[in-house]
């Protein structure tokens, strides 16, 4: 991270404990006063622990370093992250912003005590917004915030976001721990995330769809980062504490299985793009299936999915049946099973399918694209009979 230090708005915490104690103690007197000035308060007193800061940023250079790459050393401690686009190797790069969050994941993490996947999870949720576009991520930086820093538990969060960055091939170069007492519980936190990625001008994705195109389904690892709310609302219905056995994968507790990380799709992705097999993706987060997939066709086309491609894993086949859910409302809040849609020439479905398999994806055909006329942007028959929901 950079200058990982408190962030300015916890100054603020220092403020209202001074305001606190001036109005409690109700000191007058010279002597008093002298009192006052030798046991003055400090910025801990406050909530604010400056040493735990400094012993954080000391923890987290080694994981920083380990992403390194080129354009970036991952040097920490300065004002801004700095990234030299020229040392990539791009010739008429446009560069490609995203940031996104966790989510009420993180209450999962923190009810479970278990901090070292979500940082995996942040990262995901950034850089694969980024490949949508045909971008390769360059950097990322992040936001850590918390009621009271605990160096154990930020450093699995930060080890997490490294790992993330490793896997998608971009440097930690920044970000900003802010310990806010008052604001957050005291083990409480959030996080944020922000990537920035370049593609060649010529290279930007969506581009050139068109009907017969035929749609691929990358499979997702459960639920990722979205739809946690209900997920966590099923939970408490269903009497379960998060340390019970998963009642979908009694091999597990339900905190290991709720916390498996968001999959980072970036090296099947670009390898398509660099093979110039692409012409979309849509990553399915929040509106899952049935709202992220429009958003990357023209207005005069749709989707038509087979139901049989789209087996529903079997954490999902619970919620839902747990829950009471439709098969719509399931398909218009997760993943159902498929993190990652492409879309490519019908000429080039083999050729595609060989290239995702050889870059460790196991890919299945979905669908196609078609002439939209009026109705739904994705069309799926029979869904309901397939999940056996309502």
């Amino acid at each position: 991270m950079l200058q990982q230090g408190v962030a300015t708005s916890a100054c603020l915490a220092m403020v209202r404990f001074l305001f606190a104690a001036l109005s409690e103690a109700n000191i007058s007197g010279s002597s008093q006063a002298d009192g006052r000035r030798s046991n003055g308060l400090t910025y801990k007193d406050a909530g604010v622990d400056i040493d735990a800061g400094n012993a954080l940023v000391e923890a987290i250079k080694p994981l920083a370093k380990s992403t390194g790459r080129s354009g970036a050393d991952s040097a920490l401690g300065g004002f801004g992250g700095l990234f030299d686009l020229k040392a990539t190797g791009f010739k008429d790069p446009v560069l490609v912003a995203g940031n996104d969050g966790v989510g009420t994941k993180l209450l999962v993490a923190i009810e479970a005590g278990k901090h070292d996947t979500v940082g995996i999870d942040l990262v995901a949720m950034c850089v694969n917004d980024l490949v949508v576009q045909g971008a390769e991520p360059l950097f990322f930086l992040d936001y850590f915030a918390t009621g009271k820093l605990s160096v154990e538990a930020a450093t699995d969060i930060i080890a997490g976001i490294a790992a993330g960055c490793r896997e998608a091939g971009c440097a930690l170069i920044g970000g900003e721990t802010a310990e806010m007492p008052g604001l957050y519980g005291e083990n409480e936190y959030d996080l944020a995330g922000f990537s920035v990625g370049a593609v060649e001008r010529d290279g930007i994705l969506p581009r050139d769809i068109g009907a017969n195109d035929v749609v691929i389904g990358l499979p997702s690892t459960g639920f990722h980062s979205n739809g946690y709310s209900l997920v966590r609302k099923v939970v408490s219905v269903a009497g379960l504490r998060y340390n019970d056995p998963a009642p979908f994968e009694p091999t597990q507790s339900l905190a290991e299985s709720l916390l498996t990380p968001t999959r980072i799709y970036i090296k099947p992705c670009l390898a398509l793009v660099h093979a110039n097999l692409a012409h979309g993706f849509a990553h399915i987060t929040g509106g899952g299936l049935l709202e992220n997939i429009p958003r990357v066709l023209p207005k005069d086309l749709a989707v038509e999915l087979d139901a049989k491609a789209l087996p529903l894993p079997s954490m999902m086949t619970w919620l839902g049946e747990t829950g009471g859910m439709s098969a719509e409302e399931m398909a218009r809040t997760f993943n159902c099973g498929i993190g990652m849609v492409v879309i490519v020439a019908a000429d080039n479905e083999q050729e595609a399918l060989d290239v995702l398999t050889i870059n460790g994806e196991s890919p299945r055909r979905l669908g196609t694209v078609v002439p939209r006329n009026e109705g739904e942007t994705v069309k799926i028959e029979g869904l309901s009979e397939a999940w056996g929901l309502p």
